[in-house]
């Protein structure tokens, strides 16, 4: 019976505190008679809602204890995230500021200037037509490519310098996209300050499942050989990957382009790859979805890649995409020195610790 006692207690102690702290959040915004919600970012859904009247409106209610929310008006894209630490706070929505606890003023000053890029690129394609973007697709293109880059790193810079405080909570989603969700594991092992937040953990599920889908067929392909593939180099000179399969060498075939910002994004990682397992064995083939030569060729020589890049200057046309069901990059398939397909979509430190487990340190 002590036993039982003793185990039931050891139970309710390892259960986390999920105790209820009040929230009240007022604010102003133009735009009267707009539903404003109140969101919680874990569950995605509104836990409160009102409509504005006189410019004013106000939430009062209760929430789990620094849970991350988010106050947005109905049909405006920008959102306001505050984590619920039992001091009021009072929103602009107009200009997405937020007056409160120092913590939540802090994350507020590093929203705002993280999404300012894409404010901007916003607002200038705002009222274009559909034949203004068109005729400036390249444009458009290149700028939401460095819009994403420049977010990317952003948020690595907030990892970096915020790791006392629960801030980086809130960026984990672009976090994990660029660094790879194995780093999760790592900021838990290392016990960081906002490690126990359930949103860390559900940003590290919703980007797994976006990269590797359980169901998805992509993974069929794990434990499969690989099919061959035939293009041409930036001189005109046609290679297969099968050219550099086997003798002891593990092949990633990593599908970009050079219009895809988390492709360039990524790159580096695959370059820091490549220089300290390339004398293992490791090599790399870039098969590109550009449809123009220059652009492909820029980018190559930008992002210092020293390995085999082929192309069929197809973009989604191309030839590896029915082959290996490819319909988003980046993404990659790692091929052992047998022709197995033995992994796929490795970004991040997922490839390092993938190449370490094979290679060594």
């Amino acid at each position: 019976m002590q036993r039982i006692f003793a185990l039931v207690a050891l139970m309710i102690a390892a259960v986390p505190s999920m105790a209820q702290v009040k929230y009240n959040v007022s604010g102003t915004y133009t735009a009267n008679g707009r539903t404003v919600y109140l969101l919680d970012q874990l569950t995605e859904k509104a836990i409160d809602s009102t409509v504005v009247a006189d410019g004013k409106f106000s939430f009062t209610g209760s929430a789990a204890q620094d849970a991350l929310l988010a106050v947005q008006a109905k049909t405006r894209k920008w959102q306001t995230q505050f984590f619920n630490d039992g001091t009021p706070v009072i929103v602009n929505i107009n200009d997405s500021t937020l007056k409160g606890s120092p913590l939540n003023e802090r994350l507020t000053k590093l929203f705002v200037e993280m999404d300012l890029p894409r404010r901007k690129m916003h607002q200038k394609t705002a009222n274009m037509t559909e034949a203004d973007i068109m005729a400036h697709q390249d444009e458009l293109v290149d700028e939401m490519n460095n819009v994403i880059t420049a977010e990317l790193a952003f948020a690595n810079k907030v990892f970096k310098e915020e790791r006392n405080s629960l801030i980086p909570v809130a960026f984990s989603g672009y976090y994990f996209l660029d660094q790879g969700v194995e780093e999760y594991d790592a900021l838990v092992k290392e016990g960081v300050v906002f490690a126990a937040h359930p949103y860390l953990k559900y940003t590290r599920d919703e980007v797994e499942a976006l990269l590797k889908p359980k169901d998805s067929p992509k993974n069929d392909f794990i434990g499969q050989q690989y099919t061959d593939l035939e293009m041409a180099d930036p001189d005109g000179k046609m290679h297969k990957i099968s050219e550099l399969v086997g003798e002891g060498k593990y092949v990633l075939v990593d599908f970009w382009a050079s219009w895809c910002g988390p492709c360039k994004a990524e790159m580096p990682n695959v370059l820091e790859a490549y220089n300290k397992y390339h004398a293992k064995g490791f090599e790399v083939v870039g098969v590109s979805f550009d449809n123009k030569k220059d652009s492909w060729v820029k980018a190559v020589a930008q992002l210092n890649m020293p390995w085999l890049q082929i192309s069929d200057l197809k973009g989604f046309e191309c030839a590896a995409a029915p082959i290996y069901k490819i319909d988003a990059i980046p993404d990659n398939i790692l091929i052992d020195p047998q022709g197995k397909i033995i992994d796929r979509a490795l970004r991040g430190k997922g490839l390092h610790l993938k190449l370490e487990q094979l290679l060594g340190k």
